[in-house]
């Protein structure tokens, strides 16, 4: 439900940008995302480090967009938040003594090191698999004429694969949640 929650911003944004254009919607990213960030402390009294990071690169790509006038830079931070969460996740499971989804979900789902290892690989490879997607998009709006048909399919086509990512994470998390289960009932009938 959290990660659902946090999506709440992406999905203000989409149904901006449907009715308006995509600086209109990257203004309404950053005031959901602020309230989103109001509403989190308000209701724990602490903001959660992603949520932060998440934040940071809303406020400054979206106020870059906004300040110059250029989409670019808001379609440009998805690549950058999924190359970051990839890289987080690397080093953790790298340089920690427990990567970061076993961090997250340990206490939940009594697994082996091995499948936590293997969980935080899965995501980590997840996250640059979306980057390298958002990047396909954005490349193939920055190399179509400014201000042509195929520019604004691009900008459009982008607007709705950010939106689809919501659908994309929760079914990859759900299936992470199905393998873990079934590992961590695997790892129990072995003992």
């Amino acid at each position: 439900m959290q990660a659902l929650y946090d999506l709440l911003p992406v999905l203000a944004f989409f149904v901006a940008y449907k009715f308006a254009d995509i600086y209109v919607a990257t203004g309404v990213l950053l005031v959901a995302t602020v309230l989103q960030l109001g509403w989190q402390w308000l209701r724990t009294r602490t903001v959660s480090r992603m949520a932060l990071i998440s934040a940071g690169l809303v406020l400054v790509f979206g106020g870059a967009t906004l300040v110059v006038h250029d989409e670019l830079f808001i379609m440009w931070k998805p690549t950058v938040l999924y190359v970051a969460f990839a890289l987080a996740l690397a080093f953790s499971q790298a340089f920690t003594p427990k990567p970061i989804v076993q961090r997250l979900l340990g206490e939940q789902i009594p697994a082996d090191d091995r499948t936590w290892r293997q969980a935080n690989g899965a995501w980590a490879a997840f996250f640059l698999l979306l980057a390298g997607a958002n990047y396909a998009f954005v490349h193939g709006f920055t190399h179509s004429a400014p201000g042509s048909v195929d520019q604004k399919w691009w900008e459009s086509a982008w607007a709705t694969w950010k939106l689809a990512t919501i659908g994309v994470v929760f079914v990859f998390a759900l299936a992470q949640a199905f393998w873990l289960t079934r590992r961590a009932e695997a790892l129990a009938g072995e003992s």
